[in-house]
């Protein structure tokens, strides 16, 4: 039973959110009933959510509506965590989420509320050693080498603290235990889950839905537009040129096969240099189905012009 789910970086509170949501979507056991949700804001507020039954379908509500995103002011929260289960688990939701503005978050999976030796819930007592100074992985480690055969893992996180996810020794015996973390630039994620099928590969989904949030691969930063009768040119590499509009004139290409006959291909492929007065502008993000014959552009995805996202190149990224 449950499901935490920890993120730091931009937008990590529609990060968390997404990263449930996909959970529920793919994932089957204890899943999508209750959640409790908890977001640190820049400014340094907390916010809550929490639900009994339906999951992130239940978790925000706007106006007469259930189940939308969170408000702007939780999904661009960078400090954010979620625990979640099946349905109509003991009140107060909140004791299986501790949340300190001003030190961080503690989520996890199984019974992260259950009382620690130190008369303190689990979640708890880590949350109390990272308010006295702890890294999150230090408190996880106190917390649970003095506690080792409570049925928990925890996921910490706080401004100041990091992110570090830990299984008991106790609970790390189980044979359904799913687990990710990922790191990219300034943003990190942790997953922690049992009783959720795949087991195996869930975590890793998860958490990758949650990076792609905060630290997409590819940030577009302009647009080029692709017409029906485009020329594909032979070339020794692929290359799109585009005129000061990002209007593409031709079509660079080394796969000199496109020039002869009909096919139905990616001519302009993903990652492929957008050049504009012989200097490279971007690369592209996104490449449509392609149709070409005699040389020349037919259709894209079956239209006759088609839009292109591009980033910026790497020299130009900050």
């Amino acid at each position: 039973m449950t499901i935490g789910i920890g993120a730091m970086g931009p937008q990590a509170g529609l990060a968390v959110f997404r990263a449930l949501r996909a959970a529920e979507r793919v994932g089957t056991g204890s899943i999508g009933g209750f959640a409790v949700f908890a977001a640190i804001t820049a400014d340094g507020r907390l916010l809550r959510a929490e639900t009994q039954r339906g999951g992130t379908s239940t978790l925000f509500t706007e106006g007469e509506m259930t189940g939308p995103l969170p408000s702007t002011e939780i999904a661009d929260a960078p400090c954010a965590a979620v625990i979640s289960s099946g349905p109509d688990r003991p009140a107060p939701l909140m004791q299986f989420l501790a949340a300190d503005a001003d030190t961080g978050l503690v989520t996890g999976h199984r019974l992260p509320n259950a009382y620690s030796v130190s008369g303190l819930p689990l979640n708890q007592a880590v949350l109390a050693e990272m308010n006295a100074g702890a890294i999150a992985a230090d408190a996880l480690k106190k917390v649970l080498d003095e506690n080792a055969d409570r049925d928990v893992g925890m996921i910490a996180l706080g401004p100041g603290c990091g992110l570090a996810a830990r299984n008991s020794a106790f609970v790390g015996k189980r044979p359904d235990l799913g687990s990710a973390r990922r790191v990219r630039g300034e943003a990190c994620v942790e997953v922690l889950h049992n009783a959720i099928a795949p087991h195996q590969s869930l975590a890793a989904l998860v958490a990758d839905i949650a990076l792609d949030v905060m630290a997409p691969l590819y940030t577009p930063t302009g647009t080029i537009i692709v017409n029906a009768g485009t020329p594909l040119v032979a070339a020794d590499r692929h290359r799109i040129i585009v005129d000061g509009d990002c209007v593409v004139q031709s079509i660079e290409t080394d796969a000199h096969y496109l020039l002869s006959g009909r096919w139905n291909c990616a001519a302009l492929y993903l990652g492929a240099p957008v050049v504009q007065d012989g200097r490279i502008i971007g690369h592209t993000t996104a490449e449509p189905n392609v149709v070409v014959d005699g040389g020349a552009v037919v259709s894209l995805s079956g239209k006759q012009q088609f839009s292109i996202p591009f980033s910026a190149p790497a020299s130009a990224k900050k």
